[in-house]
């Protein structure tokens, strides 16, 4: 499903225009983002939380060089899904 499926679907389900739920979807894409980028994690109860991992530092191969290289530590955004939510997914999924 893409951005664009989304933007159909709530305003099929809802009535609100297209254009009024792109705009909403667009800022709530950016606020999400915004807040990764601070630092700050987005709890959604019930769907899930966008969160901020830490990588630590490691050695790595480049195979065609044959050298190691030191990836240093950095972070990275990802998703948590609820726990009711990835139940509700294990149920209906097949």
């Amino acid at each position: 499903m893409t951005k664009a499926d989304i933007v159909n679907e709530v305003s099929k389900n809802t009535g609100i225009e297209k254009v009024t739920v792109q705009k909403a979807v667009e800022a709530f894409m950016e606020t999400v983002k915004d807040s990764l980028t601070d630092g700050r994690n987005v709890y959604l109860r019930g769907f899930g939380s966008f969160i901020v991992k830490k990588r630590a530092e490691k050695t790595a191969r480049n195979i065609s060089r044959n050298t190691t290289i030191i990836i240093p530590e950095h972070f990275i955004p990802s998703f948590k899904p609820a726990k009711t939510f990835v139940a509700q997914v294990k149920d209906q999924v097949k």
